[in-house]
């Protein structure tokens, strides 16, 4: 269980905001934190990874206690009447067994693939490792070369190898393939997939993208206004109702149009370009560019915009 409860006040061009996250997330699943730009997505991954540190609250994961303090342990405190002092918790980064991958991959740019690798070893640590995660990224034909000689994708695929290294409890992607294209970001996703699969690990994504996140996560907090506003599956948390049918997937609306008595929508699905055909009611909501999701039931589709 990973369970956070913290609040931090953070300079915004807006001004002073307040960032208040209480929830308990399971562990070893895939959790996506989605919400607009702005709203401390980014600040509660460097608060977690002990970069930043938080007003007050408390970070417990897999029952160790990575940071307790500020006013609620002055709180503690003063409920105690001063007899027992608690002295409050801060781990530094290197103690909190975290992997972090970030927009930009930061490889030393003068070291070789596998330098960048062999570097973030722990001193003792097995180095059977490497090769086990250049298998699972298929690094074996970069091992040699440098940074500055790679695409953006075989750069994120190093950066997200050499975050695994450590074998980390909790491994943060701050939208980490937000400038690569579409192909490439859906191959990316497999490849977090495949980490997910794995390895026994929690991990945690900043994402905006509707599709990436229903496609590849377990759980989602919603945030907005710096405060959880929902939590939970995906589609539960996207959809203002519970449907169940024999398939589901999501996409975006390309176009848009009438035809006789019924519209007809183009959705595109991962590389495939699907017609829907929907109701009056079911179009009403849609534009192109919406996000949506497709559910059969008995053979007989229907179309939802997400929320």
């Amino acid at each position: 269980m990973i369970r956070i409860h913290l609040h931090k006040s953070l300079q915004s061009p807006g001004g002073r905001k307040s960032l208040e996250i209480d929830c308990d997330l399971p562990a070893g699943q895939l959790i996506t934190i989605y919400g607009s730009s702005g709203v401390g997505k980014t600040s509660l991954l460097n608060m977690l990874a002990g970069f930043m540190k938080p007003d007050g609250g408390s970070i417990e994961v897999n029952g160790k206690v990575w940071f307790r303090g500020g006013s609620e342990q002055a709180a503690k405190e003063e409920e105690r009447g001063g007899k027992e002092k608690d002295v409050g918790v801060d781990l530094s980064p290197q103690a909190r067994r975290i992997g972090y991958v970030f927009q930009e991959q930061a490889l030393f740019p003068n070291m070789t693939v596998k330098e960048n690798l062999v570097y973030a070893l722990e001193k003792g640590q097995r180095a059977d490792r490497i090769g086990e995660l250049t298998e699972l990224m298929e690094l074996q034909s970069f091992l040699s070369r440098r940074p500055g000689t790679l695409s953006g994708g075989e750069k994120q695929r190093v950066a997200l190898a050499r975050a695994l290294v450590r074998d980390p409890d909790l491994l943060l992607l701050d939208e980490p393939f937000s400038a690569l294209d579409h192909d490439m970001r859906v191959r990316m996703q497999d490849y977090i997939l495949s980490v997910h699969r794995r390895y026994p690990l929690t991990l945690l994504l900043v994402s905006h993208d509707l599709s990436e996140i229903v496609r590849v996560s377990d759980h989602i907090v919603w945030l907005e206004d710096g405060r959880v506003k929902k939590e939970g599956k995906p589609f539960a948390v996207f959809s203002d109702r519970r449907v169940s049918g024999h398939f589901q997937f999501t996409g975006e609306v390309l176009s848009l149009r009438r035809e006789d008595v019924v519209y007809v929508a183009d959705v595109l699905i991962g590389r495939d370009l699907v017609k829907i055909v929907c109701t009056a009611e079911e179009a009403a909501s849609l534009r192109p560019g919406s996000r949506v999701r497709v559910v059969s039931k008995a053979f007989n589709p229907f179309i939802e915009k997400m929320l």
